[in-house]
């Protein structure tokens, strides 16, 4: 891979990194909105049940987006600790050794197996 391809996804990944934690922030933001209402009241108790259940589910939903974001976030660096560590494996395939196909790496510059070896895995899990 040139060194002209290896800066364009050194970008690509720190843009979506940083897209990545702004998502994350969003989350801790709803997180704390959620635990006082909207009218001002400090405290987390809702009046009624059906609030306490919206409210519930509100929490949850966000924490499982935040916690998607998250790991999303953590195969982001481990592509950029490949790509500084050892650029020269960055955009080979973990499994078989083969270049990642440009496209591919474009569209998921964290990936770390060919399009291949990602469809055994993904069969491997469905059986």
């Amino acid at each position: 891979m040139t060194k002209k391809q290896l800066a364009h996804f050194e970008k690509r990944l720190l843009e979506e990194r940083a897209r990545a934690l702004k998502e994350i922030g969003h989350y801790d933001e709803s997180f704390n909105a959620t635990l006082q209402a909207s009218d001002g009241d400090l405290s987390s108790y809702s009046f009624h049940m059906a609030d306490q259940g919206t409210d519930a589910m509100e929490r949850e939903k966000a924490f499982l987006m935040a916690s998607k974001e998250g790991r999303f976030l953590w195969h982001l660096n481990e592509a950029l600790r490949r790509l500084y560590t050892t650029p020269e494996k960055y955009g080979k395939c973990e499994s078989c050794g083969q270049e990642i196909g440009y496209e591919r790496l474009d569209a998921l510059p964290h990936a770390r197996l060919c399009i291949t070896c990602k469809e055994k895995e993904e069969n491997g899990k469905r059986r």
